[in-house]
């Protein structure tokens, strides 16, 4: 359908429109396959849908491999995204309903919007251990972040709880107040990283004014091997450095103090006047026993307060909509989407957090919820929906190949490539270690010879030959330790 009449909010609100592709979400992956489709397919009409009036948009893309890329997110008013592509309007609303049969999306102003591809871009919600509660907050969109800095501005102790990407900033950056870190774990930022590399950033953790390029200690090598029964268990979402455009500043007079409770979670939650039938041999440390206005109870059996609780537990896919009841959806409340993006249902696609994959996955490769892969699944399914609508034969995209990933830890460059954690290795594989304190953290992950993954912290330069060695599968098994050794230009081998 050929289309280039542009509408206003208000001119469709009375009246009904159509257009070749809608999009629902104005996050980073439903941002990305907007743009993807207005490049791949300029005359064809685009609407894309958010209850926002900002938008997440890709800028400053850096390639540091073939398929490893390093960006920023910048948000931006939603109108400048049809202010910049003549095919699209964004219409600022909720949807409300889908009809996957008759193909119409309607919203809570009264839009109906009918189209011929459908992309549900939604995104992902934080999940809460008490939904509602004025002092429990979750941490995942820019409106919950300047909830969170108002909150911080009259606070002198948060508890956060959560070992993930968003937590792991969060403890990072908040100044001029006390924390406690409440994770289920033996090692801090257990989503992303072994204990190795949580010992590494501890240390800055515990040294905050320490520069990330210093270079006091010696690099130490390792080399160790896994078996037996060593293995453990491995509204628009936030981007990288998601911190920077917001006051996160306390009102402690004390310096930044972070306590972290290991191997633990929330039993649950007490206010001030649950204090006394509490026991006192559980109670925690303070002196005054009644100063905070919210105390949770947890599992290690202490009971600790404060101000407020930051919820970084997770996130759950924004998939409950009206009307898209009989689209396949995983245990994770993810829509099922196969290796086109497309949905159980014909001409329903789903890209980003709000979807799971079902395809077999390639050998080194495996979803998680990261921006990175937004961008991917966003670009990747305004491919597959011009594809289907030309009819054209199309192949899935290479980034599926291999998992990359990069983003920033206390103030450090991280890559993360391939099976980094030994995800699907099972139980024998080999590490090999390279720490400098303060400056750098090399992990390589090998498999009969062949490396299979690698975390690179610091500004290690080794990003493309890691991925190059990963997707040759080249047998590095002559080479040794000598892969890391710093007195030798290892890339030079692999030229």
């Amino acid at each position: 359908m050929n289309s280039n009449n542009k509408g206003s909010k208000d001119e469709m609100a009375s009246t009904s429109t159509s257009a070749t592709f809608v999009v629902v979400g104005g996050g980073i992956a439903g941002v990305s396959c907007v743009e993807g489709l207005s490049f791949l397919n300029p005359e064809e009409k685009v609407i894309l849908i958010t209850a926002s009036s900002l938008i997440k948009a890709v800028t400053n893309v850096v390639p540091l491999g073939k398929l490893i890329m390093k960006f920023d997110i910048e948000e931006r008013a939603a109108k400048s995204l049809s202010e910049a592509h003549s095919s699209v309007d964004v219409v600022q609303d909720k949807v409300i309903r889908v009809n996957p049969t008759e193909k119409i999306v309607e919203t809570k102003s009264g839009h109906i919007i009918k189209y011929q591809k459908l992309c549900l871009c939604t995104g992902a919600r934080p999940k809460l251990i008490a939904e509602g509660h004025e002092r429990v907050l979750g941490i995942r969109d820019t409106e919950s972040v300047e909830e969170f800095s108002k909150k911080l501005q009259y606070a002198k102790r948060i508890l956060v709880l959560g070992n993930g990407g968003i937590a792991t900033e969060l403890v990072h950056e908040v100044q001029g107040v006390e924390m406690i870190w409440v994770i289920k774990d033996k090692h801090i930022s257990a989503a992303f990283v072994d204990p190795g590399a949580a010992e590494f950033f501890q240390y800055k953790l515990l040294h905050p004014g320490t520069s990330s390029k210093d270079n006091s200690s010696a690099t130490k090598r390792m080399k160790y091997t896994i078996s037996g029964d060593k293995v453990s268990k491995g509204g628009p979402a936030l981007g990288p450095d998601w911190h920077n455009n917001f006051r996160i500043e306390g009102t402690s007079t004390v310096k930044t103090r972070v306590q972290v409770e290991y191997e633990c979670e929330v039993l649950k939650i007490l206010e001030p006047e649950d204090l006394k039938s509490v026991a006192r041999d559980k109670d925690d440390e303070d002196p005054d026993k009644t100063k905070w206005p919210i105390y949770v109870e947890l599992t290690n059996g202490k009971i600790v307060g404060a101000d407020f609780i930051v919820s970084a537990t997770g996130v759950i896919p924004n998939s409950d909509i009206l009307g898209l009841e009989s689209l396949n959806k995983y245990e994770d409340y993810g829509f099922a989407v196969d290796w086109k993006m497309e949905t159980s249902h014909p001409d329903v696609y789903a890209a980003g957090d709000v979807c799971t994959a079902s395809w077999e996955p390639a050998e080194h490769w495996f979803q998680m919820r990261l921006w990175t892969q937004a961008q991917q699944m966003g670009q990747y399914a305004a491919r597959s929906m011009n594809s289907s609508l030309k009819n054209e034969q199309f192949f899935q995209d290479f980034c599926f190949e291999l998992f990359t990933h990069v983003t920033k830890f206390f103030g450090y460059k991280v890559v993360l490539i391939g099976l980094f954690n030994a995800q699907k290795l099972g139980k024998e594989y080999e590490i090999l270690l390279r720490t400098t304190r303060g400056k750098e953290y090399i992990k390589l992950v090998l498999k009969n010879g062949k490396l299979q993954g690698a975390v690179l912290i610091g500004d290690t330069d080794l990003e493309e030959m890691c991925e190059n060695l990963i997707l040759n599968g080249l047998d590095l098994s002559i080479y040794g330790e000598d892969l890391l050794n710093p007195d030798i230009d290892i890339e030079d081998y692999f030229d």
